[in-house]
């Protein structure tokens, strides 16, 4: 086999200090940034209008109660909304929403009904949360729990209603850069 080594992380004791937090920091968003995840938009609505961000970090909890989660840092603008409405929608952006992803993810993007006016939307059944009509599914909840982990809280919510789109293909990220499942895959004999 060929290539060059990989980066090794500092090695340290469990519970031990580091011994420099700002490179641990950057080799775990690196290492982490490997796990390919989907791109998703999770919305919510108060009264001062419709809020929405990028995410990532989205799964599917249950079954029976259908439950998902999603992970909200402690400093995104769309939190104080999200835990104050008691309500979430999540959409599954597609291959073709990337410009999407990027606009939701800028913090210095408008907030409220501006966030939303490049993309065609409608409000959630149950909640009224917008659902973005170009992805490959929405799902629109009520929040069950909030959990709070280090710098981000974990918010599981109970879907109230879900659909597909017609858009099959979701958007993937993996590695810091944007994949689409129609790419052709390698695949090796087991």
């Amino acid at each position: 086999m060929s290539g060059t080594a990989p980066e090794a992380g500092p090695v340290t004791e469990p519970g031990a200090p580091s011994r420099n937090a700002d490179t641990d920091a950057r080799l775990f968003r690196r290492a982490a940034g490997r796990f390919a995840t989907g791109v998703t938009v999770v919305t919510t609505r108060t009264d001062d209008g419709p809020f929405g961000m990028t995410a990532h970090s989205f799964a599917t909890v249950s079954l029976d109660p259908r439950l998902v989660l999603v992970c909200v840092g402690e400093r995104a603008r769309i939190r104080a909304h999200l835990l104050a409405a008691d309500t979430f929608a999540v959409t599954v952006l597609s291959v073709g929403q990337r410009a999407t992803a990027h606009r939701f993810a800028d913090p210095a993007r408008p907030g409220g009904a501006a966030a939303f006016a490049d993309d065609a939307w409608a409000p959630g059944p149950a909640t009224g949360n917008p659902v973005l009509l170009d992805g490959s599914a929405w799902f629109d909840c009520a929040v069950r729990d909030v959990h709070v982990a280090g710098d981000h809280s974990i918010v599981v919510g109970e879907v109230l209603a879900l659909s597909l789109l017609d858009a099959e293909h979701p958007l993937l990220f993996s590695d810091g850069r944007f994949l689409t499942t129609a790419r052709p895959t390698l695949e090796v004999p087991v």
